[in-house]
């Protein structure tokens, strides 16, 4: 049975490891290599992931089976200071994929989102990621709009902006 919880501290190198083991199947026809190990390593560093739980609120999921951990999410509370909840981060081990395991991560989020009085869920897709774009669209979130955000070293997130109505 898979078992959704909140990540503690020092299970962040949990995270970062399911990042390195995601990242490089789901966008290697998108990112180049060389930006795809400069996003890992400017998002997915410890002190990062440590920064985003500690001084920007965000909290962690942590998705596991018989005692192996299969994928994450993470998600701030009132992002913008308005009543709107962001998954900035879900993934999901290649292995551990079709299970149902990407929804139930959200469908947590939204709950956990719900509860504490949020109106709707944001999140970021790289907009030629078509899979994922099909995705949310079948979890119910629509495209809000669209967004480049230049992220350094040369290199931009070229994005659509997805929101569900809670």
């Amino acid at each position: 049975m898979i078992e959704i919880r909140k990540a503690l501290a020092e299970e962040l190198p949990i995270v970062r490891e399911i990042a390195y083991q995601t990242w490089p199947e789901t966008f290697f026809e998108i990112l180049s290599p060389p930006q795809i190990e400069y996003m890992l390593n400017m998002m997915y560093n410890l002190k990062t992931l440590e920064s985003h739980l500690s001084e920007k609120g965000q909290v962690f999921l942590l998705a596991e089976e018989e005692g192996e951990f299969l994928g994450f999410a993470a998600y701030e509370l009132n992002y913008s200071e308005r009543e709107k909840a962001k998954l900035h981060k879900i993934y999901v081990l290649p292995s551990a994929q079709g299970k149902g395991l990407g929804k139930k991560l959200i469908h947590e989020v939204s709950d956990q989102a719900k509860a504490k009085g949020q109106k709707s869920l944001l999140l970021n897709v790289n907009k030629f990621n078509q899979p994922a774009i099909d995705f949310y669209a079948y979890l119910g979130f629509k495209e809000a709009y669209r967004e480049v955000i230049d992220i350094g070293n040369g290199y931009v997130m070229d994005d659509v902006v997805m929101e569900l109505n809670l």
